[in-house]
């Protein structure tokens, strides 16, 4: 058996992801990821699906995610950088270590801000976003493929269509540049 130092390339386990497709009846399967508390909103999912790059066959990780989710999370990115600008002190949620003490007022005074700084970066279309995918060989399974599509949610047919299209290099996507608010306007 060849030992292979990037397993997504080993014709065994391509072999393993196509059945377990076939069982499926799709083009891909899902990739529990307890990391990306995400994926329950239909705005962002894990699969995996099995192609050929430069001739080779492959199994191809992708995150599959909304141009919206894109957009909010860069405007979100944006907004916490220009908080701990004058709230150095402060770390967002999602970041804090269990240790992590701020004052219940600083807290709150930052949050305020951060809220603000949003709804302006929204206001002023300071973020613009596009469909895009981004391929990264150098990924420790496989390929990686960060996939951003204009759609309202990542459904079944959603990546049925991408992966066909995809793996048919016939891939159009929309360069149009793209701003969002909080609020569901466009």
């Amino acid at each position: 058996m060849a030992n292979y130092k990037n397993e997504g390339f080993n014709p065994e386990e391509i072999n393993a992801l196509k059945e377990e497709c076939q069982q499926e009846g799709k083009s891909f399967v899902y990739v529990e990821d307890d990391d990306l508390d995400v994926l329950e909103s239909g705005e962002c999912v894990h699969i995996q699906f099995p192609g050929s790059y430069q001739g080779q066959e492959v199994i191809f990780d992708a995150l599959v995610y909304t141009l919206r989710l894109h957009h909010s999370s860069l405007v979100y990115e944006m907004a916490v950088e220009e908080v701990q600008k004058t709230f150095p002190e402060y770390v967002p949620p999602e970041d804090r270590k269990p240790t992590y003490k701020i004052a219940p007022e600083l807290e709150e005074e930052a949050e305020t801000a951060l809220t603000e700084i949003i709804e302006e970066i929204e206001e002023t279309e300071t973020v613009k976003v596009q469909e895009h995918v981004e391929v990264d060989t150098e990924f420790d399974y496989g390929i990686s493929l960060d996939v951003c599509l204009n759609v309202e949610e990542i459904t079944d047919e959603v990546i049925e269509d991408f992966v066909r299209n995809f793996k048919d290099n016939n891939l159009h996507l929309d360069n149009t540049l793209y701003s969002f608010t909080s609020n569901g306007e466009e």
